[in-house]
C-alpha cells in the first residue's frame, strides 16, 4: 500500500490551500523516499514535478488547481489515497534538446510537451530542417517551428494547428508556426527514433530562441532534438486516462 507522499504546488492561493490541507492529513516525505509525487496546480506544476524527479522512478499524480490542467486529475481532494491506488498509469517519453547559441555555448534540456523555436524580433525566422542528417527543407520562413510528443500534442502543437497524436503512437509532430514560405506546408509526422536538427539561417539579423517546455535559450544557431532515454510515469484517475482525453479532444468542437 502506498503511504509516503511528496507534495508540491504552484503559488496560486487555491493550490496552496489544497497543499496545506493535504500536508495536514498525510504529512510530507522527502522526494527521494516518496512512493508518489502529488503535484497541485496546473500542467506547468506537473511538468515541474516530472523534471524534479527526473533521475528517479517515482510516479506523479496531478490535482488540478490551475487553469486548463489537461494533464491533471479532478480538483477534489477526497479519497486521494484510494484514487491513487486505483489510478491508471501512463509512460511518458520526453524529448532531449541540445541547443548551441551564437557564442558557441551548448545547453541541454528535457521537454515532456514540446521543443519550440520562435523568432525574437519583428522579422520572420529562417530555419533549415534536417532529419537523420538529411536536409529535408533548405529554408522555412516562419514565426517558428516545434517538435511535440504525443503527450504534448494537445498543447501548443494543437494551437498551432498540429495533429493530435495517440499516446501510444511512436510518432513525433513537426509543426510550423505561421509558415510564410513554403506557405502551404503543414508540417510532418516523424518516427520517435528520428534525429531532428534545426539550423538558424541569418541568425544575426533574425535571432531565434529555443524552448524545451519552460527552459528557454536565446540566440540559438542550431538545435538538435531526439527522444530522451528517460521515461516517467503519470497517474490518472480510473476511467479518465490521458489516452481517453486525447481521443475526446479529437472530437471536440
Amino acid at each position: 500500500m502506498l503511504s509516503k507522499f511528496h507534495f508540491l504546488s504552484s503559488s496560486s492561493p487555491e493550490a496552496e490551500k489544497a497543499y496545506n490541507a493535504l500536508l495536514s492529513t498525510f504529512g510530507q516525505t522527502e522526494l527521494e523516499n516518496a512512493d508518489v509525487i502529488v503535484a497541485i496546480g496546473g500542467d506547468g506544476t506537473l511538468l515541474n514535478a516530472l523534471r524534479k524527479s527526473e533521475g528517479r522512478n517515482i510516479p506523479v499524480y496531478g490535482i488540478n488547481r490551475g487553469s486548463v490542467g489537461f494533464l491533471m486529475n479532478a480538483p477534489q481532494l477526497e479519497n486521494l489515497l484510494e484514487k491513487i491506488e486505483q489510478a491508471e498509469s501512463v509512460t511518458i517519453h520526453p524529448l532531449a534538446m541540445k541547443a548551441t547559441d551564437i557564442h558557441g555555448k551548448t545547453f541541454e534540456a528535457v521537454a515532456f510537451n514540446e521543443v519550440s523555436l520562435l523568432r525574437q524580433v519583428r522579422q520572420a525566422a529562417k530555419i533549415s530542417i534536417s532529419i537523420d542528417n538529411i536536409v529535408r527543407m533548405d529554408e522555412l520562413i516562419c514565426d517558428g517551428v516545434m517538435v511535440a510528443t504525443p503527450a504534448g500534442s494537445t498543447a501548443y502543437n494543437l494551437s498551432a494547428h498540429g495533429p493530435i497524436l495517440p499516446l501510444k503512437s511512436e510518432i513525433l509532430a513537426l509543426t510550423p508556426i505561421s509558415a510564410f514560405r513554403p506557405r502551404r506546408w503543414r508540417g510532418a509526422l516523424l518516427p520517435s527514433s528520428a534525429k531532428i536538427r534545426f539550423d538558424i539561417l541569418d541568425f544575426e539579423d533574425r535571432p531565434v530562441s529555443a524552448t524545451a517546455d519552460e527552459v528557454e535559450i536565446r540566440d540559438v544557431v542550431s538545435v538538435e532534438i531526439s527522444q530522451s532515454p528517460i521515461t516517467k510515469t503519470v497517474l490518472f484517475d480510473k476511467g479518465h486516462s490521458l489516452e481517453e482525453r486525447i481521443l475526446k479532444e479529437q472530437f471536440a468542437w
